[in-house]
This record gives C-alpha cells, structure tokens and sequence, in this order.
C-alpha cells in the first residue's frame, strides 16, 4: 500500500498565513497521491484551489539534473543533444497545450522553470521586476512538485506561455526516469538545489553573448542594434545578482569566451571552450586529456586533424574555482571535418561512452546543430554521455540497495 499525502503550500504573498502541513494516510492500492493546496484569488486569501495530482506506482527511480543559464545561451540545444544520447526525439506532451514548455522522451522530462513565474509580463512590468528576480517566481511550488516527482508522484505543473505571457492552466507531468530542470533558477534556492542528483551550468561571457544576441535579433528578428544593447544592460544587474552566482554550485560548468588564437578577437565566430568538472562528485569522474591530474598544452593540427585558420588547441589541468577542487579541459577553436573528430576523443578518457567513437557519431549526428564544429557542442555531448553514465550507476545503486519492510 502507499500513501495519500495532502500538502499545504505556502502563498506567494506574506500576509497570507498558512498553517503546517497535515497528513493522512489511505489505502489507495499501490499508488500515491499528493494534493497541493494554493491562494488562487489574486491579491486575496480568502480563496483556495485544490490540484489533486495523479498517482504514480511503485518506488521510484527518477534522477533529477539542473541546468542553469540565462536566456539565449544554448539550454535547448544542449537539451536536445542529450535527449538523443539516451535516444528517442523529445517533443510537447501530446494531446495537451500547445504552447507547453514542456519536453518529454522515452526516457526523459524536461521541464522549463519559467512555468514557475508567479507573475505573468503584465504583472512584472507592474511591480517593476524582470523573470530573473525571484520575487518573480514561486520557489516553494518548484521545491514541491519537483520533490514529489523525484518521489514517483505526478504533478499538475502550471505553464507559462511565452507567446502571450500569460499564465496558463496546469498540465500533467508524470514522474520520468530523468527529470532535467532547465532555466534561471535551478540552483538558486536551496531546497531545489539538494534534490538534484547533477548540476550544470552553462556560462556565456559577456562578450560572445553580445555577438550571439547581435547574430539572432538582428539577422532573425529584426532588432536594432540599441535595442539589442538596452536589452542585455536592463538584465545585467539581475544577471549578475540571481543568476551568475548559481554557477558556484554546479557540478560542471561549460564555460564559452572569445578565442584567444586571434588578437582583439570581437565577432565571436572563433571560441575557447573550457568544460570546468569539479572532483569527488559521487558516479561523476571527470575527463582528462592523456594523464589524469597533469598539466597539458596540445595543438593536434596536421596530417590527423584538419585545421584551417587559426587553427585548434587544447588545454588540461587540475585548477580551483569558487573554492572547490576542478579538473578543466579546454578547447580553443574550430573543427573543420567531423568525421575527424575520432582523432581528438581517442586522446580523451574517462568519456563514458558506450563503444570506440561515440562521441565523434554523436556530433556527426547532429552536425546541423548549433556549435557543433567547435567546443560547446564536443562538450554539451560529452556531458549528456556522463549524465547517462551517472544515471546508470544511480539505478545499480539503488537496485543494489535492500529495500526496509514497511508497517
């Protein structure tokens, strides 16, 4: 038997007073259920909505991975490159909302926390808050329905619907195998932060996200130039107060700066990639080039690895960052062919993958996607092979260990 859990969640306003949550156990065959109480009425106390969330069956096994980045800085790229890794496309929950941000695959659940804005675009130009300020977002739903879904219990998870910045009418999620956390916050409160099993953080300098937003809002969207720089500079305060700080905590971190192959480098097509992995991560073993631990300087261009103008190099060593002990490989540069990738990952170790060129038929895979001739998408498809190695290694775990008779 299981049991029925009934939840009283906090408002998002402070003069709303909600008492201890109360609990009661049922007999409901096998299945859980949680219902999340909530203040439905806008500025008011006085009115309570109920979500009762379907059930989920037997113990569960759901690993939950963050991944934090601003906005524009290749969260959904990365996503798909590791939905593939575990195979099966990622698309919409069928038959549901169609501007969901949700993703799901046979395997995987990605769920965009902008689905937990608390205020819809109205309601921040309102207060005066951008998403980036967490006044902005509910933090204690976050907690709640990503903890009942690591524990095997779906969820009425609310949509924000980016096209009309409204909030929309919640949707089902039921627990995944593995639950991705994508977007602004997923490190920032702590409680969401120790439900995690593995941490990424996607770091863009300020000076390849400006080309990137340049490239994108102007060539696609239309956007000025001012308006590109107004946009960046009303973000940056909030960027760098709730959003950077997050990156102390990851447990990789895929950092993307401007080359330094070319002097006074400034149109961002060029970039030096460092994939930051930090030591005594539980089933995570950093990657290294050639000796474990030692500091290597390698440029592999010539009769093995085609390299045009200004050529490829690499970079490995152990170094610290915010404190914490981390093991860095970097690549600066661009890959001409793809299928010659082979050369470069035979020189890696402690990849993860599967077979003798994985990661080379992986990026050949999805040569169309964005970064794929150069470090972020080597990196991105080398973090969702130790993503998939570390969830591996979390199941036989768990398999492993017996389960306690319950009363």
């Amino acid at each position: 038997m299981a049991a029925c859990t009934v939840y009283s969640t906090q408002s998002l306003s402070t003069n709303c007073s909600i008492s201890t949550p109360s609990k009661t156990q049922l007999s409901f065959f096998h299945q859980k259920q949680v219902v999340f109480w909530r203040n439905s009425k806008k500025g008011s106390c006085s009115s309570r909505r109920s979500y009762v969330i379907t059930c989920a069956a037997g113990d569960s096994q759901t690993v939950v991975i963050g991944l934090a980045a601003d906005s524009g800085c290749g969260k959904s790229t990365f996503m798909r490159r590791l939905t593939s890794v575990f195979g099966g496309a990622a698309e919409p929950p069928k038959g549901g909302n169609p501007d969901s941000n949700t993703l799901i695959s046979d395997t995987t659940t990605v769920i965009c926390l902008d689905d937990y804005h608390s205020l819809d675009r109205t309601g921040r130009k309102e207060k005066g808050v951008t998403a980036l300020d967490p006044r902005a977002n509910d933090f204690d739903l976050m907690y709640e329905q990503v903890k009942a879904l690591k524990d095997g219990i779906a969820v009425e998870k609310p949509i924000y619907n980016h096209v009309t910045g409204l909030l929309d009418p919640p949707e089902l999620i039921k627990p995944p195998k593995i639950l991705v956390i994508e977007g602004l916050h997923p490190m920032f409160d702590s409680r969401v932060r120790d439900l995690l099993d593995f941490s990424i953080y996607l770091d863009i300098s300020n000076e390849v996200k400006f080309a990137w937003k340049i490239q994108r809002d102007m060539a696609e969207r239309g956007h000025s130039l001012e308006s590109i720089k107004a946009s960046i500079e009303a973000r940056k305060p909030d960027f760098e107060a709730y959003i950077d700080p997050q990156k102390q905590y990851a447990d990789a971190v895929i950092e993307v700066l401007p080359t330094q192959l070319i002097p006074d480098d400034n149109e961002g097509k060029i970039l030096r990639v460092r994939l930051i992995q930090k030591e005594g991560v539980k089933y995570f073993s950093p990657v290294y080039l050639f000796d474990d631990g030692s500091t290597i300087s390698w440029i592999p261009c010539g009769r093995k690895l085609t390299c045009s103008y200004p050529g490829i190099k690499f970079f490995y060593g152990p170094e610290t960052y915010y404190g914490n002990e981390v093991l860095v490989v970097e690549m600066d540069g661009q890959f001409d062919r793809l299928d010659e990738l082979i050369y470069v990952e035979s020189h890696l170790s402690n990849l993860s993958t599967k077979f003798y060129g994985e990661v080379t038929q992986q990026m050949l895979k999805h040569a169309d996607f964005p970064g794929s001739n150069n470090g972020t998408g080597f990196f991105q498809t080398i973090v969702g092979l130790k993503i998939r190695d570390l969830y591996e290694q979390l199941i036989a775990s768990k398999a492993e260990t017996p389960v306690a008779a319950k009363a």
